[in-house]
């Protein structure tokens, strides 16, 4: 008799331990859709109306860098971010060529691809309190690049302005309709995730510490488009 009582104690308790645990993932997943459903229909639209205070770019072509050092020179203020870019001597050279301030510019160098440039760029973001973010690229790398940006950023309720930057010689991105549709399912899918993942990069780099003394010891070759 004892055994029995033990043996229904014990499955009773095993069913509200699955029953908690169930109640925990629905009301996980509630607040998940709650906060996305927040971002995308309130923040968002709100968003929208403000200005740009943030830049970011993507990396896969030096003369988009030459253009946000431009940037840098019109709105010393705006923090850039340069995901995967060119070496960072060379965009150092870029900068001190514009006469640009670089205080305020980071080199992400955690991202292997357009939706990493993303994933790891994005919470970055989100902890700076940015409202509206001036995504730079170029023609080569859409339409893929502009719908990533609207959802990746779109979750986290920053509204997306995109900038087109001219290039020439070899294009920085090859496009193709399969990869933007992976990248596209992937990064629906991140939107979701994104509501409580936030990867950091522990490769985060301030423009203004690189050591160009270091890389001119070690050697280094920029793109000749960058004229550095």
């Amino acid at each position: 008799m004892k055994k029995r009582k033990l043996n229904l104690k014990g499955r009773l308790f095993q069913k509200r331990l699955k029953r908690l645990f169930k109640t925990l993932i629905l009301a996980g997943l509630v607040l998940i859709l709650v906060s996305l459903l927040f971002n995308t229909l309130v923040k968002l639209p709100i968003n929208s109306s403000k200005p740009v205070d943030a830049i970011l770019v993507l990396g896969g072509s030096i003369q988009r860098e030459m253009y946000a050092a431009t940037l840098a020179s019109q709105s010393p203020d705006l923090p850039i971010i340069i995901s995967q870019g060119s070496k960072e001597p060379c965009i150092w050279q870029i900068f001190q060529r514009q006469l640009a301030p670089n205080k305020k510019v980071w080199l992400e160098k955690c991202a292997n691809s357009t939706f990493e440039n993303f994933v790891f760029s994005v919470p970055l973001l989100h902890r700076w309190g940015v409202h509206k973010v001036k995504v730079i690229t170029s023609g080569t790398h859409l339409p893929r690049a502009k719908w990533l940006a609207q959802i990746h950023l779109g979750a986290q309720g920053m509204a997306v302005e995109i900038e087109i930057v001219k290039e020439w010689g070899v294009p920085g991105n090859r496009e193709s309709t399969l990869k933007t549709q992976l990248d596209v399912a992937r990064s629906l899918i991140w939107a979701v995730l994104s509501q409580i993942v936030h990867p950091p990069c522990f490769n985060l780099i301030p423009l203004n510490e690189v050591n160009l003394s270091a890389w001119e010891q070690e050697g280094f070759v920029c793109e000749h488009q960058g004229g550095v």
